[in-house]
């Protein structure tokens, strides 16, 4: 990691939240600039990029996810991360431990999401993962 990221946030999205934020159009594109901008750490997973291709095709458009995904692995602000270890702590929805795995295995320091199932980390001591919603970490970032 290049030394001007050492003090950068470090955050994992989760997919609906990279989705909204896509687009110029969306109150929440600000989200994507910032991750075009370089002003935080996106960390992935080969699972979640595969997650976010996958929705994006879903919902924009195969060649909208094939740019999004291209964009994302060329900067260098998105630290692609190995998971050696599943911590399986979310049982309503077991897709999502993919999002606290990353998040576990790169020391990020927020899930960015409004999934509901994600409320279960809040009781979870160790491993410790704090989460934000879109409206917490636009609060975070202008302090």
């Amino acid at each position: 990691m290049n030394g001007w990221m050492k003090n950068k946030l470090k955050i994992v999205l989760d997919t609906n939240v990279l989705l909204v934020s896509i687009s110029d159009r969306s109150e929440y594109h600000w989200i994507f600039q910032k991750i075009i901008n370089g002003d935080f750490i996106l960390c992935v997973t080969n699972e979640i990029l595969t997650e976010y291709a996958e929705v994006i095709s879903r919902k924009m458009d195969s060649y909208t996810a094939k740019e999004t995904i291209t964009s994302l692995l060329l900067l260098e602000n998105v630290l692609e991360t190995t998971i050696y270890f599943k911590w399986n702590l979310i049982s309503a929805d077991e897709d999502d431990n993919k999002f606290v795995d990353c998040a576990v295995a790169s020391n990020a320091d927020y899930i960015l999401t409004h999934d509901k199932y994600f409320n279960i980390l809040k009781q979870v001591e160790f491993p410790k993962i704090n989460l934000l919603t879109i409206p917490d970490f636009q609060r975070l970032i202008q302090n």
